[in-house]
């Protein structure tokens, strides 16, 4: 009997020891204890309630005490309502405190609203304040522009930027200062009498292109444009006056066709007239015997008379016959 109540007792307490540590993994699985030490042992004050009421409202304590107390080994005193807010709205709570330490560190005025406002915006705070600091050099492809004697000119220039971070919140992007720069060059070029002015200075281009303001309205201060290459293109004038010849002779041609096709048909009208002619002289010819008939029976003329007529038909009869044997051109053209 008493072996059995100290095997009951044992299997009680390993049960209530059991039940303890899956109690305790619990509350520390729900409670980051070892974050909240952290978090004291830093020197920020943050209540163990306030971890709690983070993991109610799903917010991951992590993302947001490791970021405060890197903001304030940093100097910089920050709240766990602004960065939980900031959290909350889907911002990156870490990037905004590397952002604001960065600042600090380049004497930039930058407060957390503002910090917050352009992470929330879609720009990289981070890189923009780092880009404040170090500028950055965007390079455009080659872009082409024409002189006015004809001559494609391209060229590629070098952009340096730098942020500016008042207006990163609603200014345009890189896009928007290389389609600018694209045709201030395109225009520049276009100006230039000869291409060779834009080969002996290219320096004109970004002189030109600079003084037109291209960064307002832009999230960037242009500090100057470099141009890096300078090549020639095609003849564009040259093509363009080929083109036309082309186009010119296609229709002269066309024209000359249609002259050719309405003296063939003039040609055949003028056929057709003497070939209708040839047959009323044939039907003509073919009457005069009966005609010399009926004179001849009425008595208007006699019988001499219509020997001398034959022996005049006969004598030009022979006389053609000579002629076509002499010059045979014209026997082709009676035929």
């Amino acid at each position: 009997m008493d072996l059995m109540f100290i095997g009951g007792g044992l299997l009680t307490v390993i049960f209530l020891i059991v039940i303890v540590f899956i109690i305790l993994s619990f509350i520390l699985s729900f409670v980051p204890v070892g974050l909240w030490i952290s978090a004291i042992s830093a020197g920020v004050k943050v209540g163990i309630f306030s971890l709690v009421g983070m993991r109610l409202r799903r917010v991951k304590p992590k993302r947001v005490i490791e970021p405060m107390i890197k903001g304030d080994k940093a100097g910089i005193k920050l709240t766990v309502n602004q960065l939980e807010s900031h959290f909350l709205a889907g911002g990156n709570v870490d990037r905004v405190v590397d952002a604001l330490i960065a600042a600090q560190r380049a004497d930039i005025n930058l407060t957390f609203e503002r910090c917050a406002a352009i992470d929330l915006a879609g720009r990289d705070v981070l890189e923009a304040v780092q880009m404040s600091v170090n500028p950055k050099v965007i390079e455009t492809p080659f872009i082409a522009g024409v002189a006015m004697d004809g001559i494609e000119v391209k060229a590629k220039a070098r952009i340096t930027v730098r942020a500016n971070i008042e207006r990163l919140v609603g200014g345009a992007g890189e896009d928007t200062i290389v389609a600018r720069v694209g045709e201030g060059i395109v225009s520049t070029i276009g100006s230039s009498n000869k291409h060779s002015d834009v080969l002996e200075n290219p320096d004109r281009i970004s002189q030109t292109v600079l003084s037109k303001g291209l960064d307002s309205g832009t999230a960037f201060e242009i500090l100057s444009i470099d141009i890096a290459d300078v090549d020639i293109g095609k003849n564009i004038g040259a093509d363009l006056q080929t083109e036309q010849a082309v186009a010119d002779k296609n229709i002269a041609q066309a024209k000359a066709e249609e002259r050719r096709a309405m003296a063939v048909a003039q040609e055949q009208e003028m056929k057709a007239r003497v070939q209708e002619m040839r047959a009323k002289v044939v039907e003509a010819e073919s009457k005069v015997p009966l005609a010399f008939a009926v004179a001849l029976e009425n008595g208007n003329i006699g019988v001499s008379d219509y020997y001398d007529l034959k022996n005049v038909e006969a004598d030009t009869n022979m006389r053609d016959s000579i002629n076509k044997m002499t010059d045979p051109s014209r026997s082709k053209d009676e035929e």
